[in-house]
Parts: C-alpha cells; structure tokens; sequence
C-alpha cells in the first residue's frame, strides 16, 4: 500500500457536496484522481440498462453549448451511455420500490434511503463524466444494512463468500472494476465528516483492496480557521457552517434536493446550500425546531441532501443545467421531501475559462498544521530560552488542590478482579519466534479465562529493535480480526531489554467486558485527514470502558451508562495528518531545531484525541525521546516537553462574545437543546480539556494571572523518558497514562508526598463520586539521588509498594470501615498486595530488572518537569468498593 508522495486516487461520488469538495482536497495536496466510482439504486423498469464507464469522453463534449440529455426515469429507450464494450461488468436494471411515494403529477417514485449512500438525484450522475472529463464507474446497490454497529466488521472475514449481504458490499465489484482498468489507483476518496458508520465502511473496503483511504473533511469543522475569519477565543468551539462558506468560495455550487427534518420544509429545495444566505436560513431553521446540534447545519444528521451542479473549472469543465420543469417534489411524509429529477442537460464552459481553473488559486482552505492554541505553545518553545526558564515544579502545583476525602464506607482496598495487566517477555530465537510464541499465549489466556480479544483496551510493546515492528506488527494484529483493536504504545529501549528478549508485551484486560462488551468504544480512523495520524493496523487511537466495572458496582446498566469512563489513548508521535510524514526539515531525532515543532505537534494530536474522547482530566503523561546525543540535550528536550504541557493546560481565554446559558434553558429550552449531529453521539457542548470543574478545590474562573508558582493550578504529573529509537524515526512519543470522561464537578482530587529516608515522592489521583466506588492511580518517583544510591531494584519496588499503601491509608482513614476493616477482612493490606502497573527505570540507577511484578520498561535516562533526573517512576492503580 503505498504511502508517501503523490497517490492517485479514486473517487466516491454520490453527487453531494462533500464528495466533491473533498476531491478538490485531493487535488490540492497533490493528488491524481484517476476516475470517479458512484454505486446507484435499482432503476425502475422503463430506464434502460446502465453500464460501469470505463473511458473518459464517452459523451461528445461542445464546448460552450447544451449537449447530451440524460437518462432520467421518465425518458424510456434513451440509453445513458453508447453501447460500448466496458471496462467494468455491466449493472442490470432492475424493479423499484416505489415505497407509496407520488410526485406531483401523482407518478410514483422513491428514495432508496439508504444508510450508507446518498440516492436521491442518482439519475444526474452519469453527467459528471462529461461534466469533469473523468471516467465514471457506476455499480448497483445490492443489500441492504445488515451491520446496524457504528464500528463495521466485514462478513466472513473480508471474503467475497456471503449469506446475507450487507450494503457496505456494494463498494468491493465496483472498485474492483476500477482498479481492473486502472491499476496504478492506490487511493479511495470519500468526503466523510462526522460520519464514523460511514467513513469505518468505507475504510473497511478500501484497506481490503489495498487502497489508501483518504477523508479530507473528517472532523474538518473542528479544525482551524484562517485568521482573517472570526472564530471564538477559547479555540474550542468551531462554526460548522464555515465548511458551507469555504465550498462557496471555491464556486462549488450544491443544490438541495431533499430535506428530512421539521425545521427544513420543501421550501429549501433547489437552495444552494453553499451561499450564505441559504446558510443563515438553515441555522435558524435548526435552532428554532431545537435541532441544531454538531453538524446539523452540514446535513449530517440527515437533514438535508445536495447535489452538485457546478463547481471550479480545476474539477468541472461544464456545468449541469436542471430547468425547473424538469424537478418534481416528492412527499413522503414525515416531514421528508425530495425532488425527481427528470431531465438534465451539460453545458460545457469555455476554453479560457477551464483553462484559468488550477489549484494554485489557493481557494481551496486547507487547514493550518496547528490550532491557534498550540501555535502559542510552538512558539513559547521556539523563542529560544534557556534550561532556567523552561519546566515547572510539579510539587508546587500539586500542592493544596483538594480537600480532605469525605467519610465512606469502602470495604476494599488493592487491585480488583476485574481488571488485570499481563505481561509477556520474549526469550531465545529470532523476533518473528518470539513474537508468535508470546501472540499463542495471549490466545491461550483469552481462551483458559473464556475472554474476547475486545476485553484487552491497550498495550505497550517494547522492542529491541525498531526495524523489527513490520514484523512483529503482522502477527501481533492477527490476535484482533475484529474493529476497534486496543489502543497500542510502540517504543524500542534498544539493548537494554533484558537477556535474549527482542519483544516484551504489555497487556491491560478488562474482565468486566466479558458480559458488557458494548461498554466498550473505539476510536479507530484509518483515513488520511487533516485532523490527527491514521491508524492504519492493529491499533485504535483510543478505547473506553468503564472506569469502575460492573463486576464491583453490581449489574445496574443505568448507573454503569452514567458512570466516569477510562479512555486508552494510542501513543502520539508527529506525524503531518494529511500525509503521514514527519514534519518538513524534522529529522527525527531528538536534538535540532524540530524538537519544538514534534512536541508540540504530537501534543496536539493527544488533545484532539482527547476532545473527541470527551476526557475531562487525564491521570498522567509520560513523553519518549528517543536516544539524545548528550545528556544536556535530553534535559533540554525534558524540559521543552514539561513547558508544553504546562502550557496546554493554561487557562483558555473565554469567548467575550459568549452567551452565558442557564442550566434550565439547556436542558428544556428547545432552542439551546443540543442533540447529537451525525452518529458519533457527542454533543455539540463537549467538555473543555482539561476541565477544570472537575478539579476538586480548584477555582475554574481563575485565570492564572498571578505570576507566583503557588497560584498556579495543578496539573497531571507528566515526565520524560529517554529510549532507543520511536516509530518512523519520531523525535518524540507523548503517551497519557489515562484520560477521563463522565465526570461531575469536583469528582477528582489531587495529592502530593514528598518522600524521604527512602520512601519515593507520591503524586494521587482521586476519582471519588457520590455512590460510586473509588479509583486512585499513583505515580511513586524517585529522584536519582541519594535515596536510590544503596538500594537493589527488588528494594526500590518494595518501598515504593510501602509508601503507596502507608499513603492511601492514611488518606483514607477518616473511613472507619476501612482502618478497621468488615467481615474480618484486613481493609489495610498488605504491601505485597500492591503492585506497579508499569516500572520506568533508569538503567544506570538500576542495571538489573528481572523477577520483578508488573511491566517494566528500562529507559537510558528519565526527568522530571524540572529538569531532574529520576532513578524510577512506578504507575500504580488502585480500586476501593464502598459508596460515599
């Protein structure tokens, strides 16, 4: 599969706005697009046969002039091509459902109303081959929905043998008869950009047949906008008809031709949906009829349907030309209303004008590499300051944020049954030995604890070798046939790895989804975007689960739906989203000027990963660096690391132009009511990241204006790791330990220890809700200094163990029930009963690492947001049941 450079590119078109203005996003970054590809509905009986087109000009072009008329239902004997031998197979007609609808002569017709593909106006289609020069191939729909689930499986595996066939199907005879007569196309274009039902299908199809998918407009509206276009101050929030503006300035012209919600009438129809007086009147329309959620304006939600009729003269080398006695309304009912199409003509544009149309023009709006907030964030770390001003003191703004927990009954103390790390170490043999051998114990664990492979949310692979991750990739994503595969940290610690080992695997399991496996949610994009890297293979940008399982909080599916959720985030590295290279002039090491640039950048993918995700708060962030030429300059690029993460979480300035709401009026007042645009759920009011309400004892309205340290707010404890290499060569890997989401205001609690005599220094944090159990994870640090110096690794652990549980308990001993314990049950465990999640060591601290519990990953040399180099930092996770 190719993946750099030019790609050359086929085309879905369905004859809607976003399909072409996204071919047009193609072209502007290079791209050829070799053909255009359209699957139709059946035709109805007096249509004549329309046939896959292979060829470019099949209809005369006069430039200038009205020429060919189309095949439309109500022209019967006119043939929509010339009877010519085809490139592709040919598609039958066949019988229509006319669903009851009537038009307003009382003919019936119908939409298809399908769930993956726009059908209304599919008789116009044949015309863009005239209209763009392009060759079209056209197959018939067969099947209907099969797969309801947002996140699509292919039956059988991907193989052509099917009982039952989904619609999604449809894609595989039809590109296939492309890439037949066109063998150099790689690449699948699809304009996606809420979608995830369609863009995942979509995606699915084109990875099987070994195409590039590419989403230019996925997540589009999120995006930045130019500075001469006003947007809010807070960088959050987005005008989603600003991507109806940006068509409109390109001279993309698209046409309403149906509208399906009560605040669009028939009177919308045939509007040009890119102008802005038709943008206004859907905005109000929405707003007035309480339905003008995420991407409402956009259509997608289903509220409106478009075809494009003309466009710049780059793409469009004609126009098509549709009179008004040629469109008839139809009712369907319901509030739906569309419009039969029964004659259209192509105008083809002069010569100088086609020849003005390139896409140097630059009207196509291709989104800034950063949003307006970490371009702030590049520069602070550009302007060149010195080790002094760079970093934080993470005590200091840990100090002082929460008040003392509330009494409870928590009975339990120590991991849960529910969820569990396994930890797989490669011995002898080559890395693809090693590899299959560990990928046949997960399996057999899976199967002796009768689990999915969708119980497993993430993993940490660690290599030897970073040349070895293509091989280690294929067997490792065998165990994952399914969507949504864990979210994936890939690092190479090089030599340090113990003994013989190439390979050591780090699995987080989740019993609980077992019996709730719709508890779980993925995000895995696989398209090229503008947003954030594809993940192409075995590895989503994140899962979610329950952060406190049904197996602790009982079987209560209500209360399981409304509680706090866990997000798995990939590890992010600084790819360019659209092209899937390192940034230009990065070279991929850690030193050099794009330091700056590939921090901020993977930052940035972190965030929107985040945002989507809805995490409200994350537990804690570690950046990998790969191997520094100095230690000065790994401090250097701690400290660069530690800045932007400070920084990310300052305080966003509030809109001033902001309508404060009243919790009233969101809740029952239609016209601030948000419902979900498109099918990912999320409200048009996601949480701010980080959300500061959430931070017990933390002021959300201050603004940090007080240059003093201690005024500061608190931040999740991050630090830096240096290891051999990262992949593609990165310069740096952020990986957030957890994020957050469904939390209530003041759920999260932070505390701090400074360790001493031997103990490390403790960073908590609390997840604490009102008739919820409770979650803590610690970050037990120890600074490379004397503490560390006489200690043995084993001793290291077990301290750190000690000063987790001394600590918790402490906290917590305002709950009698726990200093005392319930049933003869000690709530006070043991040390031994704690154990790290995940042991990063520095391995000139601690040159041995075997035999110990959890995963460990040996580092050349680790720091802290000050610049201080560390001898050890332990991830610690642990559940108390109880209810507040």
């Amino acid at each position: 599969m190719a993946a750099n450079g030019p790609l050359n590119v086929v085309a879905l078109v369905s004859g809607g706005k976003d399909s072409f203005y996204s071919i047009l996003h193609c072209l502007a970054n290079g791209h050829r697009v070799l053909a255009l590809a359209n699957l139709h509905p059946p035709l109805d009986a007096a249509t004549t046969t329309s046939r896959a087109i292979a060829e470019p000009g099949h209809i005369a072009a006069q430039s200038g002039a009205a020429t060919a008329v189309a095949a439309l239902r109500n022209s019967p004997g006119h043939e929509a091509v010339p009877k010519r031998e085809q490139h592709g197979a040919p598609v039958g007609a066949g019988a229509g459902d006319t669903g009851g609808s009537q038009d307003e002569n009382g003919e019936e017709v119908a939409d298809l109303n399908s769930f993956m593909y726009q059908t209304v106006g599919h008789q116009v289609i044949p015309l863009y081959s005239q209209v763009t020069g392009l060759p079209l191939f056209r197959q018939l729909i067969h099947g209907t929905a099969v797969d309801h689930g947002i996140s699509y499986q292919a039956p059988n595996g991907g193989h052509d043998e099917q009982t039952e066939e989904d619609e999604t199907e449809s894609l595989v005879p039809l590109l296939r008869a492309v890439i037949n007569a066109y063998p150099q196309v790689n690449a699948l274009c699809t304009g996606a950009i809420l979608s995830t039902y369609q863009r995942t299908r979509i995606e699915s199809v084109a990875l099987r047949l070994g195409l590039v998918p590419l989403a230019f407009l996925w997540q589009f509206p999120e995006l930045p906008l130019p500075s001469a276009i006003p947007q809010a101050g807070s960088g959050e929030h987005k005008d989603d008809a600003q991507l109806l503006r940006d068509m409109a300035v390109t001279g993309l012209e698209a046409r309403v031709v149906k509208v399906a919600s009560a605040g669009l009438g028939e009177e919308f129809l045939w509007e040009n949906v890119a102008s802005e007086t038709c943008v206004a009147r859907i905005q109000r329309a929405l707003r007035r009829f309480g339905s003008g959620g995420r991407g409402a304006v956009l259509g997608e939600g289903g509220e409106f349907e478009t075809l494009v009729v003309d466009g710049p003269p780059s793409l469009f080398k004609g126009r098509i030309i549709i009179h008004d006695h040629d469109r008839r309304v139809v009712r369907e009912g319901g509030g739906s209303a569309w419009l039969n199409i029964r004659q259209a003509t192509v105008e083809m544009k002069a010569d100088a004008e086609v020849a003005s149309g390139t896409m140097d023009d630059h009207s196509i709006r291709v989104p800034s590499l950063l949003d307006p907030r970490f371009e702030i964030i590049l520069q602070t770390l550009c302007d060149e300051p010195n080790d002094d001003e760079l970093g934080y003191d993470p005590i200091l703004l840990s100090q002082a944020s929460s008040s003392p927990l509330p009494p409870s009954s928590l009975s339990r103390f120590g991991p849960t049954s529910s969820d569990q790390d396994w930890y797989f170490v490669g011995n002898s043999g080559s890395v693809e030995g090693q590899t299959a051998r560990i990928v046949d114990e997960i399996r057999r664990r899976l199967d002796k604890e009768t689990l999915p492979a969708t119980a497993i949310t993430n993993s940490i692979i660690v290599l030897r070798r970073m040349a070895d991750f293509p091989t280690v990739n294929k067997l490792y994503g065998a165990l994952f046939p399914g969507p949504n595969p864990p979210a994936r940290v890939t690092i190479s610690c090089g030599d340090l790895l113990p003994g013989d080992a190439d390979i050591t695997v780090f699995l987080s399991v989740q019993r609980c989804l077992k019996t709730k496996p719709d508890h779980r949610r993925g995000l895995h994009v696989q398209s090229r975007s503008y947003w954030a890297p594809a993940n192409i293979g075995p590895y989503s940008q994140a899962i979610s689960y329950p952060l406190l399982s049904d197996e602790i909080r009982g079987n209560n599916d209500e209360s399981s739906s409304e509680s706090p959720l866990a997000i798995s985030i990939a590890g992010q590295i600084s790819l360019v989203p659209s092209s899937m290279d390192l940034p230009l002039g990065a070279s991929g090491n850690s030193n050099g000027n794009s330091s700056p640039l590939q921090i901020t950048l993977a930052l940035q993918h972190l965030w929107r990963i985040g945002i989507e995700m809805q995490v409200q708060w994350w537990s804690s962030a570690v950046a990998y660096f790969p191997r520094s030429s100095s230690v000065d300059d790994m401090k250097h690029n701690a400290l660069l690391a530690a800045t932007a993460w400070k920084a990310v979480h300052a305080s966003i300035p509030k809109d001033p132009d902001a309508v404060d709401v009243d919790p009233w009026d969101q809740k029952y007042n239609p016209l601030y009511i948000s419902l979900a645009g498109g099918d990912s759920g999320a409200s048009a009011a996601r949480p701010p990241l980080p959300d500061w309400d959430v931070v017990n004892g933390v002021d959300a309205d201050d603004d940090d204006d007080d240059d003093s340290e201690t005024q500061m707010k608190p931040l999740p404890f991050m630090f830096s790791a240096e290891v051999a290499e990262l992949p593609r060569a990165a310069g740096v890997e952020w990986h957030a330990h957890l994020g957050f989401a469904k939390l209530n205001t003041g759920s999260v609690r932070l505390y701090s220890k400074i360790g001493s005599d031997g103990a490390p220094d403790l960073y908590h944090v609390v997840i604490q809700e009102t008739g919820s159990d409770t979650f803590v994870q610690t970050l037990a640090v120890y600074p490379k200094d004397e503490r560390v110096e006489s200690l043995s690794f084993e001793d290291a652990i077990k301290y750190s163990a000690a000063a987790v549980e001394k600590s918790l308990t402490k906290l917590f001993i305002n709950s009698d029930a726990f200093v005392h314990g319930t049933e003869g049950n000690d709530a006070t465990v043991a040390a031994a009963a704690i154990n790290p999640k995940l042991t990063y060591v520095d391995a000139e601290t601690f040159n041995r690492c075997e035999g110990s519990r959890g995963a460990v990953i040996p580092c050349r040399s680790l720091w802290d947001a000050r610049g201080v180099r560390l001898g050890m930092a332990g991830v610690y996770e642990t559940r108390l049941s109880g209810r507040i």
